[in-house]
Parts: structure tokens; sequence; C-alpha cells
């Protein structure tokens, strides 16, 4: 059986405010020790340049599945964004932060 819309359910038209995840791209809250991030999937598929983590300090190259997060209360935008390897972002409470020497 197909699946019925909901009318008014999320619509920009309907009155109700869009949530973080529809206006950043379905991008999931998530809180911890170190504040309130906004954290959203990059499939492999979708990543096509090269980023670096600050988890690790290297590259995340193009075709390579990640992550985008940014504080959950900032205003600023895409400037605020950074890429991280899923590994990285899950163990950045139990590691130093990385510096460039």
């Amino acid at each position: 059986m197909p699946r019925r819309n909901r009318p008014g359910r999320g619509r920009p038209d309907s009155g109700e405010r869009p949530d973080a995840g529809a206006v950043s791209g379905w991008a999931r809250s998530e809180s911890g020790p170190d504040g309130d991030w906004l954290v959203r999937t990059v499939p492999g598929s979708q990543a096509a340049k090269t980023y670096r983590c600050p988890g690790c300090d290297h590259e995340i190259r193009p075709g390579v599945p990640h992550l985008v997060v940014w504080p959950a209360d900032e205003t600023g935008g895409v400037a605020d964004r950074r890429h991280w390897h899923r590994p990285c972002w899950e163990a950045r409470a139990r590691r130093r932060p990385n510096r460039r020497w």
C-alpha cells in the first residue's frame, strides 16, 4: 500500500518552524561534555572534495564517508563546519586536541 503524505508536517508553508535537520540536510543533534553539536553524515558518493579531519589531522579524500559537525548554538553557518572521520569524532573525548607543529 502506498504511503500517505500527511499535510502540513514539516513543510514551510504549514506555519511550523523547520527544525535544524531540515535546514542543514538532515543533521542530528548530539550532546557531550564538549557542548551541543549538529552532526550530518556524508556518504562516500557525495564526498567530492578533500578535507582535513581536526581529530587526526589527516586528509579525508573524495569518496570517503565522513561527518560534518558544527556547534548547535552557533548562527555562523558554513564557516563553523568541520569535516571529521567518524571514529575520530566518536573518540574526541578520549584524546588530546591535535596540534600542527
